[in-house]
């Protein structure tokens, strides 16, 4: 009688334990979930403010289509990426069409001094340090949930449950790290 309720005392502290293991691999799936969410707000957040941006600057740099032309191509693949891996490729794109964007703006002394561009401009910097800031705690929570699917005896459950690891949000190259430089 004591070997059966042993027994059945260690089935009923297993399945806690998976309980446990399942609800924890859950709650950082939905972390990471989250994480993305709030990374496509900030992303929503640049792509809306792009061509207030664009119509801001047209007036003044009539000779400038292609670097026009270039953004608005570049806005539409990133609002269409499908994946985490798609959507890191299309804003690095974006990026570096903003980048030189920003570069010509130089030469319209003009629209430097205009007021809305200027706010239009401090709106995309501090877009573009959100949108980091969302990239990492995305990254973060990646990292937590895949070293859980990983990592013994979590993986068991895992396997089980067909938890898979999730991508991270990474730029392919060392120019599409950067920010786009914004100067007054």
């Amino acid at each position: 009688m004591t070997t059966i309720l042993i027994i059945l005392a260690a089935a009923v502290l297993l399945v806690f334990f998976v309980i446990g293991i399942y609800n924890s691999l859950v709650r950082l799936r939905n972390q990471v979930d989250n994480a993305w969410a709030q990374i496509n707000v900030q992303l929503k957040r640049r792509h809306d403010l792009i061509p207030n941006l664009i119509e801001t600057a047209k007036g003044y740099m009539k000779h400038e289509r292609g670097t026009f032309e270039a953004i608005t191509a570049a806005r539409s693949q990133a609002m269409g990426a499908k994946t985490v891996s798609e959507a890191a490729k299309a804003e690095g794109a974006l990026g570096e069409a903003l980048s030189k964007f920003m570069l010509v703006v130089e030469n319209y002394p003009d629209l430097k001094a205009n007021q809305n561009f200027l706010a239009l401009q401090e709106e995309l910097t501090s877009t573009e340090n959100k949108i980091a800031f969302a990239r990492q705690n995305h990254n973060d929570q990646v990292l937590s949930f895949n070293n859980q699917i990983q990592m013994f005896p979590s993986n068991m459950v895992a396997n089980i449950f067909n938890f898979t690891e999730r991508d991270f949000f990474e730029l392919e190259n060392a120019a599409e790290k950067e920010v786009p430089k914004v100067s007054f």
